[in-house]
């Protein structure tokens, strides 16, 4: 929105201001020209208009004082209000995260109390609380190298078993859901609910009997690869020669098990044929958990073009976007390549070893923090209005990322105490409450829900209930 835009705050007072120099004006020019409808030839001296009738200087810095002083007292005191109301609707509304990367964050860095503030990491209760964040999907990241070496599944269960521990230790404040009535209940009773969702569908380790296995440990949807092609479909993060062209055989039968158990399927990470492929086999909507608006990083495939964010609303499902500055800005994208580039070499250069993170940490957060062009969470929205006007409010959600895109987050949105502000801004734009309740989590939940209900006509090994004794098979 430009200054003068009409409708803003700025306009009423642009429009006031041109009314008040017209009329000076025009008070000036009957004071001394005897053409103009009651004006006196012979005016009284004025001290605010000048030898030649004109409005003085001192009448014109008096006007646009006025003007300027009462718009900003409005912006500031509108924006006070509207920062508050944020933060009602943030409290009162059930904000739902598609991805956040906690359990990786520890498993790197050593388990953590996050029932109180922490010293680092994007996550913790206190912050979540603080900014009204209920559910958050925690991500079980299964890194695209354990497709080489092994042990993607038993990976998968330690990152299980950490949430499953935050939960032990505080079981006051958090809690696993493993359904939409299980988060309803869990926010109700105040506290913090844990849905679980696994990023790279590695840990499946080419059995589809594991879908009902991960399904039974708490996982709610599953992103069907990450960085590198695996057994089920392409990533887009593979700029070289693609392994299936889009989805295998395999891929084919884990989306249609998928939609069976009760497990949603997400689409990010995986490549542009893939993902219309698998919008092909899907019989329920799809997510992109954690993906952004590639309108605004052109050509880059991690984020979903114009035309998939059409497909995928049609599908029925709801883009995440994700809050990492270079996911939503192409400078900040092209600020990060150098950076990397250069942690990668002393990491090289001092005989790191690139898994032991903490080795190397200091190094990278200084290059960053010199070098990175970061953006604040009027970007973010401006992604969220860009899903809004081409396919509608209802397929859009929240899906920050936060604890796996390391020194990257917004300015102001360092960690989920920072909703309140997205909020600010889509209120500022104009968005209802209505609108904003379905981003926060109605949109998402809508898909979460219909991915439960046509799981229910099917037993939990994938196989319609008429064909099992009604759901009792061993399976």
């Amino acid at each position: 929105m430009t200054l003068v835009e009409k409708g803003s705050t700025f306009f009423f007072f642009y429009l006031l201001y041109v009314q008040i120099a017209g009329w000076s004006s025009l008070v000036a020019r009957r004071a001394h020209n005897p053409e103009v409808a009651g004006s006196n030839p012979a005016p009284a001296t004025n001290p605010l208009t000048g030898s030649k009738g004109k409005p003085s200087m001192k009448l014109s810095k008096i006007t646009l004082t006025f003007v300027l002083t009462t718009l900003l007292m409005n912006c500031t005191n509108n924006d006070e209000a509207l920062m508050e109301q944020a933060n009602e609707l943030a409290q009162k509304f059930i904000i739902t995260d598609g991805h956040i990367d906690t359990p990786w964050r520890m498993h790197k860095g050593g388990y953590e109390d996050i029932s109180v503030r922490t010293p680092g990491g994007d996550f913790d209760y206190v912050r979540a609380k603080q900014g009204g964040l209920d559910v958050p999907f925690m991500s079980i990241y299964v890194p695209a190298s354990y497709q080489v070496t092994g042990g993607a599944k038993d990976k998968a269960d330690e990152l299980i078993g950490i949430v499953e521990r935050v939960t032990t230790d505080h079981p006051d404040k958090f809690e696993i859901a493993h359904s939409v009535s299980d988060a309803e209940r869990i926010v109700a009773e105040g506290k913090i609910a844990l849905p679980m969702g696994m990023e790279n569908g590695a840990p499946l380790e080419g059995d589809l009997s594991n879908l009902k296995y991960f399904r039974k440990r708490g996982i709610s949807y599953i992103t069907l690869t990450h960085a590198e092609d695996n057994d089920i479909c392409d990533s887009s993060y593979n700029l070289g020669e693609r392994t299936h062209n889009g989805l295998s055989e395999f891929g084919v039968e884990v989306v249609k098990k998928m939609n069976r158990i009760g497990i949603m399927v997400d689409i990010s990470h995986v490549s542009d044929e893939a993902f219309y492929q698998v919008m092909d086999v899907t019989e329920v909507p799809a997510i992109a958990t954690h993906s952004s608006c590639r309108h605004f990083t052109p050509g880059w495939e991690r984020n979903m073009s114009d035309d998939m964010i059409k497909r995928l609303a049609e599908n029925g499902g709801v883009i995440q976007i994700n809050f990492a500055s270079y996911f939503v800005d192409q400078p900040s994208k092209d600020s990060k390549g150098p950076i990397d580039a250069d942690v990668s070499k002393y990491v090289a250069d001092n005989n790191i070893d690139p898994q032991d993170y903490a080795a190397y940490d200091s190094y990278r957060k200084e290059q960053y923090d010199k070098r990175f062009l970061y953006v604040d969470a009027a970007r973010v929205v401006d992604h969220i209005d860009h899903v809004v006007d081409l396919v509608g409010i209802d397929y859009v959600g929240f899906g920050s990322d936060f604890d796996g895109v390391g020194y990257t987050l917004p300015t102001d949105l360092k960690g989920p105490e920072g909703f309140p502000i997205i909020i600010y801004h889509l209120l500022k734009r104009g968005y209802s409450e209505e609108d904003i309740e379905k981003i926060c989590y109605k949109n998402i939940w809508r898909v979460w829900q219909a991915t439960e209900d046509f799981a229910k006509d099917f037993c939990d090994c994938g196989k319609p209930k008429g064909e099992c004794g009604g759901g009792m098979c061993s399976n």
